[in-house]
């Protein structure tokens, strides 16, 4: 794979000389951007894969869905709709896509909408009886299309885009420079105890503007995991044989958090639509033990055959330091836009 991936090069080369040309011709106003007049926050990534953009959505849906009306706006990555589609209580995760789907079973207060078009779900959004005062878009990054008002840019510890070539080479969607456009720059997936002195090493290596801000946080488990009508502690799940299920982009982790040395680890692909015939493979290898799964992969199996032997290990992003900056940050540019609209 290395190798073909070398081999590729000069398609990088192209497809980085493509982006560039694109970016250059939004940021020259030649292509059109939308600008919306209620606040908008981008959250997405330079690279395919990863970088945990899921958490963060869901630390933004907390910090600010108590003070404002929230709505997220995603692609729905994989989902079997089309068009512009508001969740209600006939949803699930075909109609919306896994990640959608989780955050509108987990914050019932808050609107979840779906649309490939980001401007045109925008504009569904604004339409809506109940309008929202705040939108966050989930994987916009690249969509140069809507112009939102505050970026925020993820990029995974061990794997930063600074040290990331182009697609197919590497797994850049775009070249580093894009890095420009955020206001801030998130590493996520850190180890919890990651030093001051490795922190300075990754600022000096991404070479941020000195307006941008830079946050480190980590991905915190949950100390249980959860069925339908169970609550069951981890450090009692982990010493208990099971099946450790996950369709996501890099499980390595999840697995190694909940894994003992009798436990068997099934992988499916990233947002993964499970058959039947995957369900009796799960079956059949699970046995009379317990499956424990990720959020993600949850809301795509709590409706199958297995789901009486089915538990998910919920997740959030945390931040090693500097939390109330990063919330006051984002406070101040939803307020003083919301005071403009």
């Amino acid at each position: 794979m290395n190798i073909l991936r070398k081999i590729l090069f000069p398609f990088a080369i192209l497809y980085g000389l493509i982006t560039s040309i694109r970016n250059f011709l939004f940021d020259k106003g030649i292509l059109k951007s939308t600008s919306f007049d209620i606040p908008v926050i981008a959250v997405g990534n330079l690279s395919v894969g990863g970088t945990g953009k899921t958490p963060q959505i869901e630390y933004l849906i907390r910090l600010l869905s108590s003070k404002y009306k929230v709505a997220t706006l995603s692609r729905g990555y994989k989902r079997q709709s089309e068009g512009f589609v508001l969740a209600d209580e006939n949803s699930n995760a075909s109609i919306l896509g896994d990640e959608p789907f989780q955050f509108y079973q987990k914050f019932p207060s808050v609107q979840v909408a779906v649309d490939a078009n980001r401007t045109n779900g925008i504009t569904q959004l604004l339409s809506q009886k109940e309008k929202p005062e705040i939108i966050l878009l989930d994987d916009a990054y690249q969509h140069r299309k809507v112009k939102a008002g505050f970026y925020i840019l993820l990029t995974s510890y061990g794997d930063l885009y600074a040290d990331d070539f182009m697609l197919p080479t590497g797994n850049l969607r775009e070249a580093r420079s894009g890095a420009k456009r955020a206001n801030i720059v998130i590493v996520t997936k850190c180890p919890s105890k990651l030093d001051e002195s490795e922190q300075e090493n990754i600022r000096r290596k991404l070479k941020l503007e000195a307006s941008q801000e830079l946050y480190f946080t980590f991905i915190d488990y949950d100390d249980s995991v959860y069925s339908r009508t169970e609550k069951l502690a981890v450090a009692e799940i982990k010493e208990e044989r099971k099946l450790l299920l996950a369709g996501i982009a890099k499980p390595k982790p999840f697995f190694n958090f909940l894994k003992s040395n009798e436990d068997e680890c099934l992988t499916f692909p990233d947002h993964h639509h499970f058959t039947e015939k995957d369900i009796t493979t799960i079956a059949e290898k699970a046995k009379q033990y317990k499956i424990i799964t990720t959020e993600k992969d949850y809301v795509r199996l709590k409706d199958t055959s297995i789901v009486s032997q089915l538990f998910y290990l919920p997740i959030k992003s945390s931040f090693i330091r500097e939390q109330n900056n990063f919330d006051k940050t984002i406070l101040s540019y939803v307020g003083k836009s919301s005071r403009n609209s």
